[in-house]
């Protein structure tokens, strides 16, 4: 009898225990587990996605194909599981996301801010969680994975923060672009106050984010060994351009990396951090920002790239509007087709050939409600 009557709030509470207890084990049966209750929530609250990623057809643009994709998931913000699981529930949907893809992609890009203030336990929650894609991740570090320890444990469990890699064709370039000048030690600050200042973006006392000379010289090494006519596609947790100084949507020598890429005829450059489409061409560069799993974030007031269509204004009664994941279709041009998995919408594509043309070919769908 006691079990036929259980309030909804002791309902809530072991189906929430339950969750905990599988990811301490995560394996691919838990994993199956936890994100099949995150689903169930989902559908219980009316909140599926209108229409599935992967069956918008980016197939062609200016008539070529994709010679192949990958997708990506950034900016997940995983907090201390005892202290937030919403954020936990958002990640396991984009891991399942992506695991229903078929065909499936190459690859998957992590593009930034695994944890939210650069704990063990954050990052390892999601090295764990992220084990459970089925295609290979290629990890890329944020602001919110590194400040506190200086990357010491992201080494650790991903490896390097910056390298190169080819695939099929293309050359693939990930930064550490969210590097700062040094503004603890004079202070004395603690490791956490450090990274609670980063954290918050718009504090005056920090920098702004920055590639740093060391790493220039590094790019200009790795390059040096390309081709001019080979694609170059670069992973940047910040924009690789001047967006928004106030809040840190901003790279402060982005104008010495650009000089970098310029030489190639095809370059593409996707990032993080905004938390929002956001699209930008520079001469013969590319600029695609990622959506997060977490939150969007509002467009800047004034500096936003005018290619930039904007996303309608979320409902802020809603853990997943505005939020999601996506795909990027390399095409045999070497430019990328970018589509945006926008959570309780349909999904929007930015393709190549609207970036390319500066607008005149290929325009996504403009907001109908006012923008953020």
């Amino acid at each position: 009898m006691g079990n036929k009557f259980r309030s909804i709030e002791t309902k809530h509470h072991e189906e929430r225990d339950a969750f905990f207890d599988d990811l301490k084990r995560l394996d691919r049966r838990a994993f199956m587990r936890v994100a099949g209750i995150s689903a169930g929530i989902v559908a219980g609250m009316g909140l599926r996605t209108p229409q599935s990623f992967q069956l918008v057809n980016v197939a062609e643009a200016q008539g070529t194909k994709p010679r192949f994709s990958f997708a990506y998931i950034s900016d997940t913000h995983l907090y201390d599981q005892k202290l937030n699981d919403r954020f936990v529930r958002s990640i396991l949907k984009a891991v399942d996301d992506v695991n229903a893809l078929d065909p499936q992609p190459d690859f998957v890009l992590f593009g930034g801010d695994l944890a939210q203030l650069g704990q063990a336990v954050e990052l390892k929650l999601g090295a764990q969680i992220l084990k459970n894609l089925k295609a290979p991740v290629k990890m890329m570090v944020g602001e919110h994975d590194w400040f506190l320890d200086m990357g010491e444990l992201w080494r650790e469990l991903f490896g390097p923060p910056n390298y190169s890699f080819d695939h099929k064709g293309v050359h693939f370039v990930v930064l550490n672009s969210i590097l700062e000048k040094d503004f603890w030690t004079e202070r004395k600050l603690t490791p956490m106050e450090r990274m609670k200042i980063v954290a918050g973006l718009d504090n005056g006392i920090q920098s702004r984010f920055e590639v740093g000379g060391e790493q220039r010289a590094w790019l200009q090494q790795d390059l040096a060994k390309v081709d001019k006519k080979t694609p170059l596609i670069v992973f940047s947790h910040s924009p690789l351009y001047k967006y928004y100084r106030p809040w840190n949507f901003w790279t402060d020598d982005a104008d010495d990396v650009q000089a970098l890429l310029k030489p190639f005829e095809k370059v593409t450059v996707i990032h993080g951090h905004t938390h929002q489409l956001l699209s930008n061409q520079i001469g013969n560069i590319s600029f695609h920002g990622m959506l997060s799993t977490a939150w969007p974030w509002p467009y800047a007031p004034e500096g936003l790239p005018k290619l930039t269509v904007q996303m309608n204004r979320p409902d802020p009664f809603s853990q997943f509007d505005g939020c999601g994941n996506g795909r990027m279709d390399v095409l045999e041009s070497g430019l990328v087709d970018k589509l945006y998995n926008l959570w309780e919408r349909n999904p929007i594509t930015v393709r190549a050939s609207y970036l390319a043309s500066g607008g005149k070919q290929d325009a996504p769908p403009r907001t109908k409600l006012p923008s953020y």
